[in-house]
């Protein structure tokens, strides 16, 4: 993965999700978000994130249209 795909912190995570940081706390709590901790900061991969969504909204990643 590269640094450009990470984003590092609630906010970030909660800006390229168009969520709030509360919400970004939240969902890992309950197994749904793919994040992961860099010391105290949650962390995740944008590609990871654009999945997940993907998947909430019962679509499928791959396909383009």
């Amino acid at each position: 993965m590269t640094e450009a795909n990470l984003l590092y912190g609630a906010g970030a995570i909660a800006t390229h999700l168009g969520m709030t940081a509360t919400q970004i706390y939240h969902l890992p709590k309950i197994g749904n978000l793919p994040t992961f901790k860099i010391g105290a900061k949650v962390c995740a991969h944008k590609a990871k994130l654009n999945t997940w969504l993907e998947k909430q909204a019962g679509g499928d990643a791959t396909s383009t249209g």
